[in-house]
């Protein structure tokens, strides 16, 4: 039997997950176990993208860097990898050009041990040696690096602080959803703790942290208990969820929407044991304007308004 041509383990499980694995015309999962005479037909949507990974000359907000690692400070509306609709302008098509000899990982990203969403602003960290690659990797796996997210969310949050410990997977009505599986069969281990930052009514700045690092968790976990994080639109977050039915209230919400057109979510610190020297080093990165400035309107709302 030949292998396929520039075909990953993670590539083949990815396209099961999609659908993209057919056994006799029929969409199979990567558990399906061949019989003899199958046939069987992997759909690839475009040549394996390593193969066109380009160096482009993307500006980065370097945080920190040394010889082993690279602390960038991530823009909202910048994917970090190529994948299915965005083959170039990504945060590693950026890191190629301004580093030349970025360790390769299991699924050919450059550099990368751990990654979040494009509309997610704030802090990653990228290795520059296959050392620090595999040290890093480890401590993702191991749960230990400490990650801590801002979030503004609708409602007003019951709880001061709490722990959400619900498993997490695709949703097969929407594959570009996630959704918590009751069942704990359909999901991976996701744990997610919050803290009350301040509360402004109808909204409520939070943090989160997370001990799992699975796709979505926060926006995720957060609408799980009835609080989905404002502006998000994949997940209903981009309409009216709390507040009144007054047309100064419909135009003050629309305004923020305009300001924070994605979901209000920053990746505010990171921290771990640093590759070589084995300290603990922790880095912190200010709210992006466009939520601040949202946070704030909600402020002056919510003390003229006394909610």
């Amino acid at each position: 039997m030949n292998r396929i041509e520039n075909a990953t383990r993670n590539k083949i499980q990815n396209a099961a997950k999609d659908g993209y694995i057919r056994v006799n015309q029929n969409p199979v999962k990567s558990s399906y176990k061949v019989k003899k005479g199958d046939k069987i037909k992997i759909l690839f949507t475009h040549p394996p993208y390593e193969n066109l990974l380009t160096p482009e000359n993307i500006d980065l907000d370097i945080v920190f860097e040394d010889d082993s690692i690279i602390i960038i400070n991530k823009p909202p509306g910048l994917v970090v990898h190529p994948g299915h609709g965005n083959y170039s302008g990504t945060l590693i098509n950026g890191l190629l050009y301004h580093f030349k000899n970025l360790p390769k990982n299991s699924s050919d990203r450059p550099g990368l041990v751990h990654r979040i969403d494009k509309d997610t602003s704030g802090l990653i960290v990228i290795a520059k040696t296959e050392k620090a690659m595999t040290f890093l990797a480890k401590q993702f796996f191991n749960k230990t690096v400490e990650r801590e997210y801002y979030a503004l969310v609708w409602g007003d949050v019951k709880n001061d602080s709490g722990e959400i410990n619900e498993p997490i997977g695709r949703n097969p009505k929407n594959r570009l959803q996630m959704i918590v599986y009751k069942d704990r069969d359909g999901g991976k281990e996701a744990i997610t703790t919050y803290k009350v930052i301040k509360r402004f009514g109808y909204v409520t700045l939070i943090s989160c942290r997370l001990k799992t690092g699975r796709t979505h968790q926060i926006r995720v976990h957060m609408k799980y208990l009835g609080h989905v994080l404002f502006s998000d639109g994949r997940y209903g977050g981009d309409k009216i969820l709390k507040g009144t039915v007054f047309s100064k209230y419909k135009q003050f919400v629309e305004n923020c929407f305009e300001i924070l057109p994605r979901q209000a979510l920053h990746a505010k610190t990171i921290g771990f044991i640093h590759p070589e020297t084995k300290e603990i080093i922790s880095f912190d990165s200010k709210i992006p304007n466009d939520i601040s400035q949202v946070i704030d309107k909600w402020e002056l709302y919510s003390k003229h308004k006394k909610l």
